[in-house]
């Protein structure tokens, strides 16, 4: 086995774990919510209630890729920085910790939901934490039917052998979120590739001149990795890219 073959198995499996894991954890999510909820009717005391909301928080990293807009950011800035030419710059640190701000500000109209509808009326003691749940968990499955195609949600479906829902609260978030996921995955891919193109065009032309003057023995991107970074400086592509992400759940 060569180590091109190799490697590309244990990237599989590694997505097939991932992919296992997200499942698992949108289904343990489903069971915190129904032990919320149930500790709330039984009138369980306040110390295991909070328990059950610490235990929901240990899947929170999981539950930030599967259920916003973090997979569809991230990715495309990491293509963006492919296509600048530079792999490693910016730093895997700068690159999350700006899709986890795009993320809050892409998604706050959905908290300002939660928070108006389950989280405020939950804190003055007008409804219960069950009714909390169920009406704070309203605004996400509602962004994330949006984003959802239709054939992603038709192959999970298909994948898991369950029916076909007749409604979209008969969704169950173990098959929305894997669904949700595959949308973003495409959507970035589809942005990324238009954002290759420009960069693509300038490696093209670079490596046209430098034949054409006989200089073959010059790497393009020696000439065009410059150009590139002053092109996007010029433009200020990181706030056109960051713009164009958030304009893309808003619009």
């Amino acid at each position: 086995m060569t180590g091109a073959s190799r490697r590309l198995r244990i990237l599989l499996m590694g997505l097939g774990l991932l992919s296992g894991m997200l499942i698992c954890s949108c289904a343990f999510a489903d069971q915190v919510v129904d032990a919320v909820g149930a500790a709330a009717k039984q009138d369980y005391s306040p110390v295991i209630r909070t328990f059950v909301l610490l235990s929901l928080l240990s899947i929170l990293p999981v539950l930030l890729i599967g259920m916003t807009s973090f997979t569809r950011i991230i990715i495309v800035l990491s293509l963006l920085r492919h296509a600048l030419g530079l792999p490693q710059t910016p730093p895997n640190s700068v690159l999350v910790t700006l899709a986890i701000f795009l993320t809050l500000f892409s998604m706050a109209p959905v908290a300002n939901q939660i928070n108006a509808q389950a989280l405020q009326p939950y804190l003055q003691e007008k409804i219960t934490v069950s009714s909390a749940v169920d009406t704070g968990m309203v605004p996400i499955r509602n962004f994330m039917v949006r984003q959802t195609r239709e054939s992603d949600l038709s192959a999970v479906l298909e994948m898991a052998h369950a029916p076909r829902p007749k409604r979209i609260e008969d969704i169950n978030f173990s098959q929305l979120a894997p669904a949700f996921l595959l949308s973003e995955l495409n959507t970035a891919f589809q942005i990324g590739f238009i954002i290759f193109l420009p960069f693509l065009l300038v490696d093209i032309v670079v490596a046209a001149i430098l034949m054409a003057l006989g200089m073959i023995m010059v790497p393009p991107s020696t000439i065009s990795l410059p150009i590139k970074i002053l092109l996007f400086i010029l433009i200020n592509g990181w706030v056109l890219v960051s713009r164009a992400l958030l304009n893309s759940y808003w619009t």
